[in-house]
């Protein structure tokens, strides 16, 4: 996309030619290397999934952190596609197009309400040929350059500046390739929580970066092999190619959107008549929330929109209105109430009134996050993004950082990291808005069309009574001891709440009109909700305000029922199934698909976390409450909840209540990775885990039918018992087939408990059922992947060399310790080149003999015994091979042989053979790796005919365990070294690790590479941010344990006591027990199984500071092989050279501890450092799945792959579109549509575009706490700086 028009309009991208663009050195950017020939070229923007891209080496290409260009040096031999996309001519007038477009788009984007009203069924989808066959040449319509001109969303035309464009002809409609535009592009925001009308659809993840360290984006690799054209595969196997290309021909079916935007009139009750400007494809429900957002609108909530006297319907989208046109005139009619509608109005009221106050951020509610942008910036920046004029001259700003974020600072104020907004304290409207004791109405008042009543006290103090009916809002006579529902005189009968208030209290109207200002003022991301709650480990002492819809939600007990579901509570397993099964053949049905998936997981993980704490708080009803309080069960808004302790000895071999534990959380991996596979008729669970006060709890979506019948009866797949008895099923055969070459699983043959052979393609624990709706169901996926030597002594088998040098392996405290999928990948591409080097030397010596006159080769002969030797020397400086045409012809050959051509000379098919055999592929004519999950499990038995293939898989696990010590540790430390990865708290070195499959388990061995290192005094920073993740780690290990013996009453106290011993340089710190503690303890022996908070224990208070230190040494040493030379805090902060704060703050994330924003004194010997009112809260720490949208990721890694070879305008684009692709399925607030703000900002400043250099960083600012609950400023307290 060469033409500068694609790039500034707001809505369509269009005019593109599917050719080949090569390009030449003047076209790259100074600033950057000469690119790598393997360097994948970008592929046609068009085309995501389509594309000929090399997803491979994309994800090489991919950093930690998304905006560092790593060097390509890895990507040398792997197969190259180039296939680059061609930029029309400009033509003339279109600088003149451009420029009109760009002064009109600045104009419309001034209008905050436009930012708030992007459906969830956005008209700007983008549209393509249907299933567009890869390397097609087909020209889409040729639009006008005046279509570049549509608007990108409904717009208020509050100004002659705001014209609509209206082409005639239809668009071929593209991603919206506008940088601001597509910034903002956000779903609706529900400010009354009428979800039955809107849909929440925002991100978060827990990755800084766009590749999942849980998962990453190097699955799409096949084998490591890019000549096996892995893309083409995955897309198949995700239903992307499920159409038949060939019987198509040429003849591509283009579908086309008629697009063109157009401003209509609305007239509301009391207001000047006002323009909007909409879209044919939006529904006339989002007119609705622009209306419910504006500031003069905003109070109403039950009216309906009539066109010529007729109402329209919410879910009708414009298009299909009959004579709705350009300038039509919509009215706004108000509507009779009813008690559902009443609720939803005093709620958005509620909200409105609440909209600038933070304490459901602290509190951890309705997925409201706390947001800095306005306090750090003062409210210097207006709406127009421009610096705010004192007087004449523009007003100065302090710009000078304070002195404790500068190098060499002595202090840690923990108060900076939040300051206080002023406007968090706004304006009283009220002293008392909440439900009158008088409801409901009775039986007579009902029939006069009362529906509830309210009862509010003013600012002047005036408490008054006031009667929600079908008509609206009045006075009645009632007071709080005398009920009298009659209409007072004046009644003052209104059909808004706001609109009562206004005449009865006049400081109500002054002060709800000044905080309406203020609130459409701040920047829409910060009026945003986060898809999954975010929590503060910090929070200023609050006053608890009355609040009736607080007060209303926590005692109906909701269970998770929206009111416009019907049967009130949701079916979560049908739910998520049934997105699941949504069309995926062209980019609007997957867009639409991934958008589905996202809110159906957002919302499961919603009420997962709410459920679990209930479970924990003893608030649900356990379904076998006579058995023991571990082993109960529980089901609950149709999720099924279990704990994590070992019930009935099924984990008795592998770690008991220690395995149990860690069980869920492989079980999790497992279910993420099957779901980023995405086999069509293969189903997971939806599954959280959630942590909460010590205690682990499962959630899991129901399996229909399951639950009346017995597990035995229900396994058709798999094991119940660990191997001992095992079934087979062809139709579960064949859909992990499906999934074995992805994940790299062997299909592999196991005896049961009469000696027969059982075929598996997944580990003996995977199950499968066929459920009551006959769906095939897997779950029970905690061995999806490899077990891990290195942590699993076995009798009789010796590890290599490079692990017992570092003392492995060793007994780790359960047997469930599994590689990482990142390591299994990272492993196999590993092999690959050395495969293809050990093939491409062999050709080079075959071809030398046949030369009469060749000389002596002076390369040896490769390692055929093993591949030790050859992985050193592959190893050793990394440098490539200089005859690259050797390459070339391995793979040609390969891919010959592969498609059973007869034609291939013998010994070249030695030569294959050979390499095959060297690297561990389980083909001996192509290169194919794949691991038995089942090798050197418990119980499991194997076939004597499997005993060559078993020895062969145990050594190809010994290898990666050995490739995890020798290649992935050292390479985690010089990425660090060369700035490549830059971890910032124990969080990013973590996401580091994992990014590179190092387990956690690993942190020791990291951290004593790191100081054995030449280059230590460079990793300071990584090497103390390494010893305080191991202290915190160690320590929450024991606070876990340590939790579970406090009872509901003495949390606060318990909390209090171990950060004392923890963190507090005093000796002796004595726990505060309950008042009543003596007193109830009779009471609670009667009901000491009840629930798991009633457990009287209150051997807790018993800690010492040495007893704790002394324990966390001891589990530094048992967990992570590292030993901590310390006794006491103290000494650890004077030893490593930390900070106390730095350890609060990592233990309190790690636990979901929230303590008092205030300063602390940890260096007072004489009294401790905490007390019980400085522990505010305790959270959940929640892991569930994080949803990919697949195209803009790769998208995302094309244009990396661009930037990486300098193609940097090129690169921007795609990056743009992979933006616009991520807000279409997450909504505005999500991590990686940060990543790509940044990184845009980035090349726009090397482009030299420095206004869009500017515009883009504002967006992002708003993003760290919001969307990730990082904390401000949080490198200060890392050692980093």
């Amino acid at each position: 996309m060469g033409n500068s028009i694609f790039a500034n309009c707001c809505r369509h991208v269009t005019d593109l030619i599917f050719q080949t663009h090569s390009f030449n050195l003047s076209e790259r950017a100074p600033l950057l290397p000469t690119s790598p020939v393997s360097c994948t070229a970008s592929p046609d923007v068009s085309t995501p999934v389509q594309m000929k891209l090399d997803v491979s080496e994309a994800c090489k290409c991919m950093p930690l952190y998304p905006d560092i260009i790593l060097s390509n040096a890895s990507n040398e031999y792997l197969p190259k596609w180039p296939e680059c996309v061609q930029g029309l001519p400009t033509e003339k007038g279109d600088e003149e197009t451009v420029k009109a477009c760009e002064n009109s788009c600045s104009e419309l984007r001034v209008a905050v309400a436009s930012l708030l009203k992007q459906a969830k069924a956005s008209p700007a989808l983008p549209v393509l040929p249907v299933d567009l066959e890869r390397g097609s040449a087909t020209l889409l319509n040729h639009s006008p350059s005046h279509e570049a001109c549509q608007s990108c969303g409904k717009l208020e035309d509050n100004g002659p500046g705001s014209k609509s464009c209206n082409p005639e002809e239809p668009v071929v409609t593209i991603v919206p390739g506008d940088k601001r535009a597509s910034a903002y592009r956000m779903p609706i925001v529900d400010w009354q929580q009428n979800q039955d009308l809107c849909e929440r659809e925002i991100a978060s993840t827990l990755e800084p970066s766009l590749a999942d360290p849980e998962h990453p984006s190097g699955m799409a690799l096949t084998n490591g092999d890019g000549s096996h054209e892995p893309l083409q595969e995955e897309s198949r196997q995700n239903g992307h190619e499920e159409v038949d290309h060939g019987d198509e021909g040429n003849d591509q079916e283009v579908i086309v959107i008629q697009d063109t935007g157009f401003t209509v009139k609305i007239c509301a009750p009391g207001i000047e008549p006002f323009s909007l400007q909409v879209s044919p494809q939006e529904m006339v429900q989002e007119i609705h929330q622009v209306l419910m957002d504006r500031e003069d609108t905003c109070h109403r909530t039950c009216f309906s929109l009539q066109l010529d006297g007729n109402v329209l319907d919410n879910f009708a989208e414009l298009k299909t209105i009959e004579g709705l046109q350009e300038g039509s005139v919509l009215k706004v009619v108000e509507e009779p109430y009813t008690v559902r509608e009443a609720r939803i109005h005093v709620r958005h009221i509620r909200d409105l009134l609440k909209s600038l106050d933070p304490s459901d951020a602290f509190n951890g509610v309705d997925c409201n996050s706390l947001s800095f942008l306005s306090v750090f910036t003062e409210g210097d920046l207006g709406d127009s993004g421009k610096r705010k004029k004192k007087g004449i001259e523009m007003e100065q700003i302090d710009c000078t950082p304070p002195e404790h974020i500068l190098p060499g600072g002595k202090d840690r104020p923990l108060c900076a990291l939040q300051p206080q907004n002023r406007d968090w304290k706004p304006l009283q409207c009220l002293k008392v808005l909440t439900m009158s004791g008088w409801n409901p109405p009775p039986g007579n008042r009902k029939m006069h069309g009362d529906l509830m009543y309210l009862y509010v006290i003013t600012v002047e103090d005036r408490h008054v009574s006031i009667t929600a009916s079908t008509r609206g809002f009045y006075l009645n006579q009632s007071t709080a001891y005398n009920f009298n529902p009659k209409p007072a005189n004046p009644s003052f009968l209104s059909h808004s709440l706001v609109e009562l208030l206004n005449q009865i209290s006049p400081t109500f109207k002054k002060n709800f009109s000044a905080l309406q200002k203020k609130r459409v003022q701040r920047h829409p991301f910060e009026r945003i909700a986060t898809p999954f709650q975010v929590y503060s480990w910090t929070a200023p002492q609050a006053e608890h305000a009355m609040d009736c819809v607080r007060a209303e939600d926590a005692y109906t007990s909701r269970l998770g029922y929206e009111e416009h579901i019907p049967g009130q509570t949701r079916d979560w397993n049908e739910e998520l199934q049934t997105t699941r099964e949504l069309p995926r053949k062209n980019l609007p049905e997957r867009l639409l698909r991934e958008r589905a998936i996202f809110k159906v997981h957002s919302d499961f993980t919603a009420a997962a976390t709410r459920g679990a704490m209930a479970v924990i708080d003893g608030n649900v009803m356990a379904i076998n409450p006579s058995e023991e309080t571990k082993m109960q069960m529980f089901i609950w808004n149709n999720i099924f909840f279990s704990l994590g302790f070992d019930v009935r000895d099924h984990y008795k071999d592998f770690g008991g209540d220690v395995a149990a534990y860690v069980a869920p959380t492989n079980d999790l991996n497992g279910v993420r990775t099957y779901n980023a596979v995405d086999v069509e008729g293969l189903y997971t669970l939806g599954t959280v885990v959630v942590d909460y006060r010590g205690y682990r709890v499962t959630a899991q979506s129901i399996i229909p039918g399951i639950l009346e019948r017995e597990q035995e009866q229900s396994v058709i797949y798999g094991s119940i018992d660990f191997g001992k008895t095992v079934v087979s099923h062809p139709k579960y055969l064949e859909l992990l087939e499906k999934t074995s070459r992805p994940l790299k699983i062997q299909k592999h043959k196991v005896l049961n408990d009469k000696n027969e052979e059982v075929e598996l393609c997944s580990s003996v624990e995977c199950k499968g059922i066929i459920g009551n709706d006959g769906r095939h169901y897997i779950l029970d996926l905690l061995r999806t992947f490899p077990p891990d030597l290195n942590f699993l002594p076995i009798d009789g088998e010796e590890m290599p060399e490079e692990c017992q040098k570092m003392g492995f392996p060793k007994q780790h405290r359960h047997k469930l310790c599994c590689l990482r999928q990142e390591l299994v990948d990272a492993f196999v591409e590993h092999r690959y080149l050395l495969f293809m080097k050990l093939a491409a030397l062999q050709l080079m010596q075959q071809k030398a003999t046949k030369q009469e006159h060749a000389g002596l080769l002076e390369n040896g002969a490769p390692t055929e015994n093993g591949t030790e030797g050859s992985e050193k020397s592959e190893s050793d400086d990394g440098k490539p091979e200089e005859n690259v045409a050797g390459l070339d012809q391995v793979k040609e050959l390969a891919e010959t042989i592969a498609s059973d051509d007869g034609a291939v000379d013998p010994k070249s098919r030695e030569v294959i053979q050979n390499a095959c055999k060297a690297v561990g592929s389980i083909s001996s004519t192509s290169f194919d790796i794949r691991f038995n999950p089942d090798i050197f499990s418990p119980g499991v038995r194997f076939p004597e005919s499997s005993r060559e293939e078993v020895q062969d898989q145990k050594q190809l696990l010994k290898d990666a365990a050995a490739f995890l010590l020798s290649c992935q540790v050292p390479g985690l430390v010089k990425d660090c070294l060369d700035h490549t990865v830059l971890p910032m708290d124990g969080a990013t070195l973590a996401e580091a690790m994992h990014q590179r499959g190092i387990n956690m388990r690993y942190l020791g061995k990291v951290v004593d590479f790191i100081a054995k290192t030449p280059a230590r005094p460079q990793l300071d920073h990584v090497y103390k941010i390494g010893i305080s993740e191991l202290i915190t780690r160690s320590a929450k290990h024991i606070f876990k344990t340590y939790l579970q013996g406090v009872e509901l009453s003495g949390l606060s106290a318990a909390i209090s006591h171990f950060l004392n011993c923890f963190l507090s340089s005093f000796l002796n710190p004595v726990a505060h027990l309950p008042a009543d503690e003596l007193a109830s303890k009779k009471k609670n022996k009667k009901r000491k199984n009840r629930n798991l908070g009633n457990a009287d224990n209150t051997a807790w208070a018993s800690m010492t500071p040495h007893e704790l230190w002394k324990n966390i040494c001891s589990d530094a040493k048992n967990y992570f092989d590292f030993n901590l030379e310390c006794e006491n805090v103290d000494q650890a902060a004077e030893m490593y050279n930390l900070q106390k704060i730095t350890l609060l703050r990592e233990i309190s994330l790690k636990t979901g501890i929230q303590i008092l924003l205030k300063e602390y004194n940890f260096d007072n010997r004489h009294k401790p450092t905490f007390t019980e009112e400085d522990i505010l809260n305790i959270f959940p720490v929640v892991k569930h799945v994080n949803p990919k949208a697949s195209d803009a990721f790769h998208f995302f890694q094309s244009g990396q792959a661009k930037v990486q070879q300098g193609f940097l305008k090129e690169g921007c684009e795609l990056i743009n579109e992979a933006l616009n692709l991520f807000n279409n399925v997450y909504g505005a607030m999500h991590v990686e549509i940060c990543a790509c703000l940044r990184l845009l900002a980035r090349l726009n400043y090397i482009m030299g575009d420095y206004s869009e250099t500017c515009f883009q960083p504002l967006n992002p600012v708003c993003f760290p706490v919001s969307g990730r609950g990082r904390t401000p400023g949080s490198l200060q307290h890392n050692g980093a700086s």
